[in-house]
């Protein structure tokens, strides 16, 4: 009985927030100095441009990293690059970082999922991706690729690397850094979902680690409750010192697109620098409809939780929660919508709660992924 009352409480709750969305039609949400980035080119070979992440490389420096999706693919396609020196207002033509026209000796591969990651005291930027055999329908066969720019993306240079763990891997968030006895060492959150193809696969979400950005291995699967599907996991300090939190997209388990009959994103916790992991639990008032969500950590300790608040794949408006320190999940705020679809929202912190943000986007209703935004988000303001 309880649980049909708050799967009912939540329903009415979709249905209003639903409802209220065109109140928010003239102020386009919290996200200020909102610009685009690249458009999807016309007349082309691409269907759709999409999921953005970007890194800070100096004061008013930024590089954005995204994809062009192939027609007739799905997440598969070719990886770009554009940068602005001045603060976000204007954006270089796009170069390439991966082409799936270029051949790797025999072989042919269209590329998905860019991520951005600059290591503390380094000034060597890196991309993290993945690869798939373009023959594939789709990108859930991939694997690791990654290449690095000495130039704040102006150029890149591919390296392959060496991952010790079988099957597929997929991911859309950067390394996070952690200290053991002295010595850094990067973890990266990745899923596969080899049960769409294959009867006898699953679909996990772990956690790789390297001491070096080229050589991995699994550090940890994430415990699950059977029925929950939990992927696309988002890592960032916790709730108390020394504790690791990922937040992870959520679906049914046997049925990928279907989202939760409460929809909500679910959250596992690390103490150990990653080793082991938390049975992933419900976050009660975290939204998730089986889409990306972002989440992160301010240098004053704030959460902020980024999410489309829509039906499953809907990705309409895009909304945010933010929770201070010791406090509760704040109220829904609008983060940016413009009667038109938003959806893979990447935010990186500039200075104390002020947050750069990317995301994919579009110009109408009827069509995604038409266009890469970028927009500035400040906590403190609110």
């Amino acid at each position: 009985m309880k649980m049909k009352s708050k799967i009912k409480s939540w329903a009415l709750v979709s249905i209003v927030i639903s409802i209220s969305m065109p109140l928010f039609s003239q102020a386009k949400g919290d996200v200020t100095n909102v610009v685009t980035i690249d458009r999807l080119p016309e007349n082309s070979i691409y269907h759709r441009i999409w999921q953005p992440y970007i890194a800070r490389w100096g004061e008013d420096y930024y590089v954005a990293a995204y994809g062009l999706q192939l027609t007739g693919k799905t997440d598969m396609g070719d990886m770009l690059c554009s940068i602005t020196r001045d603060g976000g207002k204007t954006w270089s033509p796009p170069t390439r970082i991966f082409d799936h026209r270029i051949p790797d000796g025999s072989q042919r591969y269209a590329y998905a999922n860019a991520v951005l990651y600059l290591p503390e005291g380094h000034k060597t930027l890196w991309f993290f991706g993945m690869r798939c055999p373009i023959a594939q329908r789709n990108s859930e066969e991939s694997e690791l690729v990654a290449a690095y720019s000495c130039d704040g993306g102006v150029s890149w240079t591919p390296v392959e690397v060496n991952v010790n763990h079988l099957g597929p891997i997929i991911t859309c968030a950067h390394p996070v850094a952690v200290t053991e006895n002295g010595v850094r060492k990067y973890l990266l959150a990745g899923h596969r979902n080899t049960l769409q193809k294959d009867p006898t696969g699953d679909r996990e979400q772990f956690v790789l680690q390297s001491y070096d950005l080229i050589n991995w291995e699994l550090a940890a699967y994430i415990p699950r409750p059977d029925e929950v599907w939990v992927h696309e996991g988002v890592m960032d300090e916790g709730d108390h010192p020394g504790e690791l939190k990922m937040v992870m997209r959520t679906a049914q388990y046997y049925s990928e697109r279907k989202a939760l009959p409460v929809p909500r994103a679910y959250s596992s916790v690390s103490r150990d620098n990653g080793k082991t992991w938390s049975v992933a639990v419900e976050e009660p008032a975290l939204w998730n409809t089986a889409s990306k969500g972002f989440y992160g950590k301010d240098s004053r300790g704030r959460q902020i939780y980024v999410y489309n608040d829509d039906e499953r794949s809907v990705r309409r408006g895009l909304y945010y929660v933010v929770r201070e320190p010791g406090k509760e999940w704040s109220e829904p705020r609008l983060f940016y919508w413009d009667k038109n679809c938003n959806s893979y929202p990447t935010l990186i912190e500039k200075e104390p709660g002020v947050f750069l943000c990317v995301w994919d986007s579009s110009d109408n209703l009827d069509t995604k992924r038409t266009v890469i935004r970028f927009g500035i988000l400040d906590l403190n303001k609110l």
